[in-house]
């Protein structure tokens, strides 16, 4: 988040830094899980607070795993328990068919008047038949940029900011926020 949030010559201070629990995300969407989690940290923080919510949303699926993208397999599953759920559910998948995407929605919530401003934005892809790639995390490994037929796993940071759906989110967060400045 430090690297995408640069243009701002902001401190980026994470919530634990202020004894701040986790938020419980029970949003139907990834908006209303950021606003969750922003409201939170600025209501206990008493400061500005971002947060985000994402996760990958696979069409031949019915846009599953979607905002449970992290507790796919179970409540404490691993990241390699979610794609080998994700793998095994898409096993029948023809190729034409495997697409997805990677959203991410981004807010920045002000403590004190409750001023809220969202950004989202969406990578596309397909889901591989394995993994690929040891970079990353999540759903990294099997998801493969639509344009570079790479997965996720296999680019660098920069270039993963510039493609991603987290990258988009947060350079339009920044876009919005600079225009109130």
């Amino acid at each position: 988040m430090t690297s995408l949030l640069s243009d701002l010559k902001v401190t980026v201070v994470p919530q634990s830094d202020f004894m701040i629990p986790d938020a419980e995300e029970t949003g139907a969407t990834f908006v209303a899980n950021a606003l969750i989690k922003a409201r939170h940290a600025a209501a206990l923080a008493g400061l500005p607070a971002i947060a985000d919510d994402s996760g990958l949303v696979v069409d031949a699926l019915g846009g599953r795993p979607g905002v449970y993208s992290a507790r796919y397999a179970g409540e404490n599953a691993s990241d390699a328990q979610n794609i080998d759920k994700l793998l095994e559910e898409m096993r029948n998948i023809a190729d034409s068919d495997r697409g997805a995407a990677f959203h991410c929605a981004a807010c920045f919530v002000m403590p004190d008047n409750g001023e809220t401003l969202i950004a989202e934005g969406s990578w596309r892809g397909v889901i591989a038949r394995q993994r690929r790639g040891v970079g990353g995390f999540g759903y990294d490994p099997v998801f493969v940029d639509a344009l570079l037929g790479v997965s996720s796993a296999e680019l660098g940071t920069e270039e993963k900011n510039r493609r991603s759906h987290r990258g988009k989110a947060f350079a339009e967060l920044v876009r919005q926020i600079k225009c109130r400045q």
